[in-house]
């Protein structure tokens, strides 16, 4: 696969068709990339040309040109849709992309915009995610996934994964659960297809899985994907009961944003800025703690003088109380040391 690099020459490019509406000739350049690489070209237009290439392009692609699109781009775009439209985008999503889509909008926008999806197994299952908090496995699990039950056969399991399956980009694993709908292990593909039809799921699904519970923090839903090289893994409630998944691209993301956090704290920045913003805004959001070094460097100064006036005050004082202690017979110290006062030096 030939890599994809950006390049003033393709900007200049599609500015130029974009100005001149050349519709056909832009989607002829945009249909030959992968979403990825288009999120990275419309980071690089100006907002009023973004727009237009992101109306231009079919709306199965625009939801996912979304997700990949830099946060600040990303919310000037938002901003510029209508409810509609992004209702439109939200219900071509994975639900664990649409609430971070969502929380970028106000709450008064966000609430208009799910009033509009008519699908009520999407929006209750969005209204679920967006109670987690962001970083914890709740935050980031989708609810999108294969589950099957333990009493069906072979024959019924593979109709119901067919059937589960339209909704789900890809399929990493294959979850079974009791009639209580709680985890208790998983689905081997191999040994699903090689089973006869008839064979109970019982007597053929693994019981061990790993899992984490919906309140885990995202550092340690990582170590565990981490450790056991994980593509995907199920989460679950404190009954142990099935909630939802999360897949290695969802941990690759929060890895990234908490390394981002870090190397902005290291140096000195605590807004909300990105590694990546102009020097400017880096600058601007550094501020605060420039110049509480500065003070602090200045307090130094005017400390470290102090303690010199102190200490030049101090052995003055202790050299006139030596030099008074002398006797007034000769150059005598108090510390019985003979001199002589001719030469003034000591024996």
């Amino acid at each position: 696969m030939e890599t994809f690099e950006l390049s003033r020459e393709l900007i200049e490019r599609l500015t130029e068709l974009i100005s001149k509406r050349k519709n056909s000739a832009i989607k002829k350049i945009i249909d030959g990339f992968h979403y990825a690489d288009v999120a990275e070209i419309i980071d690089e237009l100006d907002h009023e040309k973004a727009i237009y290439l992101i109306k231009l392009i079919d709306s199965d692609k625009t939801s996912d040109i979304l997700t990949e699109l830099d946060e600040d781009v990303r919310e000037k775009i938002l901003n510029t849709l209508s409810l509609k439209e992004i209702a439109g985008e939200i219900k071509e999503m994975d639900t664990d992309d649409a609430v971070d889509i969502l929380d970028e909008l106000t709450d008064e926008r966000k609430e208009k915009v799910i009033s509009l999806i008519k699908d009520e197994d999407l929006t209750e299952n969005i209204r679920e995610l967006l109670n987690y908090d962001e970083d914890s496995a709740g935050g980031l699990m989708a609810k999108e996934l294969i589950s099957v039950y333990e009493n069906w056969s072979v024959e019924k399991c593979l109709r119901e994964i067919r059937r589960q399956a339209k909704n789900i980009t890809r399929v990493h694993s294959i979850y079974v659960t009791n009639r209580k709908n709680e985890l208790i292990g998983r689905l081997s593909l191999k040994d699903l297809i090689t089973s006869p039809s008839k064979s109970k799921i019982s007597n053929i699904y693994i019981p061990k899985v790993d899992f984490v519970y919906v309140n885990d923090p995202g550092e340690e839903v990582a170590k565990v994907m981490s450790k056991y090289d994980l593509e995907a893994i199920p989460v679950v409630d404190d009954e142990k009961k099935l909630l939802g998944r999360i897949t290695i691209d969802d941990i690759v993301d929060f890895i990234k944003e908490e390394a981002e956090e870090d190397y902005l704290l290291a140096a000195g920045i605590s807004n909300d800025v990105e590694a990546d913003d102009s020097i400017f805004e880096l600058t601007k959001a550094r501020l605060p703690w420039l110049i509480l070094g500065l003070f602090g460097g200045l307090g130094s100064v005017f400390y470290f003088r102090k303690l010199r006036r102190d200490y030049v005050k101090t052995f003055t004082k202790s050299f006139v109380f030596l030099h008074s202690s002398y006797s007034s017979d000769g150059w005598k110290c108090r510390s019985s040391i003979i001199c002589n006062s001719s030469s003034r030096t000591c024996k």
